[in-house]
């Protein structure tokens, strides 16, 4: 214990005697840390950002949206509107094999909400009870919309969160009627907040049976018999999304006249391609974020290199009178590889705790939407401040190795 505590006194004393050396050495260390860590965290809190705002439409989300249709395989100058009807649904729930399941979605935003307390603006969307399974809708309180809702048209209806704060201030929501456009409907549940910021378009929503909002809220203009907003699907695994979406396509175009194979006959949104995509670029942005912090780690290993070498230099006359004063190799190696370890270890926590004190700042602001704070990741920690007190470790024991294997009077010699 005695030997140790020499040991790190004149680990101190030298550190102390060349103090700007040492502080920018360590400097450098810990800016190298710090930046790398930095970096890999704002790539990885814009990934799970991502993540979270593709997880709030729920797991593995398609649309398909009416479109417009080429009289003429191929010429879109003569290409007519369509509009999806609840047939096209129909046929996909029960011709689409690789389709896990469906709702039809009749949406419309100029339907007037109505409490005792207040009114409201927002989006009446009438769906099937399974839109809930498709969709990430966790229930606040009461319940979900079933069956029998839809088979006996009952007028019921879920209200999201914000459109339920416009309309009760606060007050017992469940069990209270509302009117919509004159019509009144029992509230038999509400949705919890989902998402942030400004993306409060699912918060302003109200969902009633598809059957209901079929027979009370069709939607606007001629033409429009048993028609239809969209359609919500699922494939039956990931993996399976394209196949999925080729079996709905070649039913749509079926059932309007037209060639499945014209793209540009149809409007949809592969939530499943989007994330493969996006992860992609991020994949991206890691590999560059993290060339970048690799770099600046470099450097601060370089500047540890340099440290030691230059310290077992300047030395070798201590390690020659060492000796003659009945020091062992050992003992001297021991030194210098705690000395190496201890500078680079240090640095580098010093760094991390920078990284993680930056990174908890930023938490605390909000963030534009789709991009969470960055986010420490500890096997990075682990490489960066391992990989630094290796290069120290080696750059102070190579050259002390080589001094403490010449002989006391070769030395005292060294200059």
């Amino acid at each position: 214990m005695r030997m140790l505590f020499d040991i790190f006194a004149q680990i101190f004393r030298t550190l102390w005697a060349h103090k700007l050396r040492s502080f920018l050495t360590m400097f450098g260390i810990a800016w190298g840390v710090g930046s790398l860590l930095l970096l890999v965290g704002l790539g990885e809190g814009f990934r799970s950002g991502n993540k979270r705002e593709l997880a709030q439409y729920g797991q593995d989300i398609m649309f398909i949206f009416p479109g417009r249709a080429p009289a003429v395989d191929g010429n879109m100058s003569s290409a007519r509107n369509y509009l999806l009807t609840y047939q096209d649904y129909a046929d996909v729930r029960k011709e689409a094999p690789h389709v896990r399941n469906a709702s039809p979605v009749l949406s419309r935003s100029d339907v007037r909400a109505v409490s005792e307390f207040a009114t409201a603006n927002g989006e009446i969307i009438g769906v099937e009870p399974q839109f809930a399974a498709i969709r990430y809708l966790p229930l606040k309180q009461g319940r979900w919309l079933n069956n029998f809702d839809e088979s006996q048209r009952r007028n019921v209806i879920v209200l999201g969160d914000e459109v339920a704060k416009n309309l009760f201030l606060g007050r017992p929501v469940v069990g209270t009627n509302i009117l919509l456009n004159g019509l009144s409907f029992e509230v038999i549940g509400t949705v919890e907040r989902v998402g942030r910021g400004d993306d409060n378009s699912t918060n302003m929503r109200g969902y009633i049976p598809y059957s209901v909002m079929a027979t009370f809220f069709p939607l606007n203009g001629e033409n429009h018999e048993n028609s239809i907003s969209f359609i919500n699907y699922q494939p039956r695994v990931t993996s399976e999304h394209l196949l999925a979406q080729d079996e709905v396509r070649k039913l749509v175009a079926r059932n309007h006249g037209f060639n499945y194979l014209d793209k540009d006959a149809f409007e949809g949104w592969d939530t499943i391609q989007n994330s493969q995509a996006v992860g992609k670029i991020f994949d991206a942005m890691n590999m560059f974020l993290g060339a970048v912090g690799l770099v600046t780690l470099a450097l601060g290993a370089i500047g540890v290199i340099n440290i030691m070498l230059i310290t077992v230099s300047e030395r070798t006359r201590e390690i020659g009178l060492r000796k003659a004063l009945g020091a062992t190799n050992g003992s001297i190696l021991v030194q210098f590889f705690m000395e190496g370890t201890l500078l680079t270890l240090l640095s580098g926590l010093i760094g991390m705790g920078f990284a993680a004190g930056l990174m908890a700042l930023l938490g605390t602001q909000q963030g534009p939407g789709g991009f969470d704070p960055p986010k420490l990741v500890p096997s990075t920690a682990i490489l960066a401040i391992g990989s630094l007190t290796l290069a120290g470790v080696i750059a102070g024991l190579y050259p002390a190795r080589k001094a403490a294997m010449l002989q006391p009077v070769e030395a005292l010699r060294q200059e």
